[in-house]
């Protein structure tokens, strides 16, 4: 359950320490901050937005009051526990002092105290241990928000413009997505100071890339084209360094942990999918699929359920300590989405229960999140078998890496027009190929096998195989 940690009260100041907003993470970085030194702040009200290892979160703030010091840069990763924000509740005197003096030094632990959690969850008493504090690489207290630069700079370092001090959204910042964001942040671009396009007037990709252009665009008056600003990524480098966190890091620790546990065993299966090709232009116009998006995706899912219904062995996972096979009577359905941050798997949670209607509606509302960058550490766990659609990137086929504590993971390859002989004639018919990779400990050669042959079954006479199997 996600906490949000405060210390007591010294002088009226309170102190908000970084919260575990999933399952036991340890870090997570600080993308933006919302609010700055002297604003009044309400308890509840978003302050600023973290990326974990699993998802791009929000943290409301648990008490109200003026923001006294901003202990943590963007662009910082934190360790959980460690002081983010301090706030004047205006309980105290004068103040004056840093909000930790008078604290407990050197990991003293603390009186037991309540923790103030998300919306929506109970209290909880607890006793915390103090940790040191980490500050931002400039010395001092942050007077303003932290400048979008590749390299800190100090506050009067000229060409940083200061932040107006005119007034700003509701929220306190400019509406755009977190992978927009993102964005800007990566081209160093201040988000107050790009014009909107999109509905609603937030910030598009377009937008960001518009201000980059505008930044670089030389004066009418110059002499010669300027060299591109320190912030600008340099294109032409011989190597760049990307760091390793956030989505990405915990993907590749997972695929790490997953390719050298478990034993992986892919088979491959080509499939004339003519026929569900055609049921999905049909599917298309019926009523009851207007508002949601029909794709083959949506029956390569439907006959990946069918086939777990018929060989539940397959939906499983290995349960080290106690030396057990645990099977599923469930199903939750992962679906691997590409987005900006990088592989994110969230799942339908019961999708075996769902109709093919309900299916296709949980299948655009998982990607429509995981696109915007907002799927939640509870959408990505507990899934019980996965589906990737490797062909929308032009790819025929794949050995697709098993999703940690899953026994199979299937890959749905690209529908191209193939030669194929159809009811003892040469004809072009639409064909793919799928993969299918299982962790030999759960599944064995003959499962596997039959598991793939069913899907394949499935797609080959989607109408029929219905029919059949329910």
């Amino acid at each position: 359950m996600a906490i949000h940690k405060s210390t007591p009260a010294v002088d009226g100041v309170q102190t908000f320490k970084l919260p575990d907003v999933g399952e036991g993470l340890v870090e997570a970085e600080l993308l933006t901050w919302y609010v700055k030194p002297g604003d009044t702040v309400a308890d509840g009200q978003m302050i600023c937005e973290i990326e974990t290892a699993k998802a791009v979160v929000e943290l409301p703030c648990p008490f109200a009051g003026t923001v006294r010091e901003l202990l943590a840069a963007e662009g910082e990763t934190v360790e959980v526990g460690s002081a983010i924000i301090t706030v004047d509740d205006g309980t105290g005197g004068s103040g004056g002092g840093d909000s930790t003096d008078g604290a407990a030094a050197g990991g003293a632990e603390e009186p037991e105290e309540r923790e103030k959690p998300l919306v929506g969850y109970g209290e909880k008493a607890t006793s915390t241990q103090r940790r040191a504090r980490r500050r931002p690489a400039p010395s001092g207290p942050v007077s303003a928000p932290p400048p979008k630069l590749t390299e800190p700079a100090p506050a009067n370092t000229p060409g940083v413009m200061a932040a107006p001090a005119g007034p700003e959204p509701a929220s306190g910042r400019p509406l755009a997505k977190p992978p927009v964001r993102k964005l800007a942040k990566d081209l160093g671009v201040d988000l107050a100071t790009v014009t909107p396009t999109g509905k609603g007037g937030i910030v598009t990709r377009e937008d960001v890339h518009a201000a980059v252009g505008a930044e670089q665009a030389p004066s009418p008056a110059a002499a010669a084209p300027e060299a591109a600003p320190a912030t600008t990524p340099d294109r032409t480098a011989r190597e760049v360094r990307v760091p390793v966190k956030g989505v990405r890091k915990h993907t590749a620790a997972a695929m790490v942990n997953s390719a050298f546990t478990a034993p992986h065993v892919t088979e491959f299966l080509q499939v004339d999918v003519t026929r569900t090709m055609k049921a999905v232009a049909r599917l298309r116009e019926r009523p009851d699929f207007a508002d949601v998006k029909v794709s083959p995706l949506l029956l390569v899912a439907k006959a990946l359920l069918m086939a777990v219904r018929r060989h539940p062995e397959v939906n499983a996972s290995w349960d080290e300590e106690n030396q057990e096979i645990v099977v599923k009577n469930y199903v939750n359905l992962g679906i691997a989405a590409a987005t900006e941050r990088g592989l994110v798997v969230p799942n339908i949670k019961d999708a075996d229960s769902q109709t093919l209607p309900e299916l296709a509606a949980s299948l655009k509302a998982l990607t429509e999140t995981a696109r915007s960058g907002r799927t939640s550490p509870a959408d990505m766990s507990g899934g019980t078998i996965t589906v990737t659609n490797v062909g929308v990137f032009g790819v025929d086929a794949g050995t697709p890496i098993i999703n940690p504590g899953e026994a199979a993971i299937l890959a749905f390859g690209q529908i191209r027009d193939m030669p194929w002989v159809h009811k003892g004639e040469l004809k072009i018919r639409k064909v793919t190929t799928l993969s299918l990779s299982f962790d030999h400990r759960l599944v064995d050669g003959e499962l596997g096998s039959k598991v793939l042959r069913d899907i394949g079954t499935a797609l080959e006479d989607p109408e029929l195989t219905a029919l059949a199997w329910g």
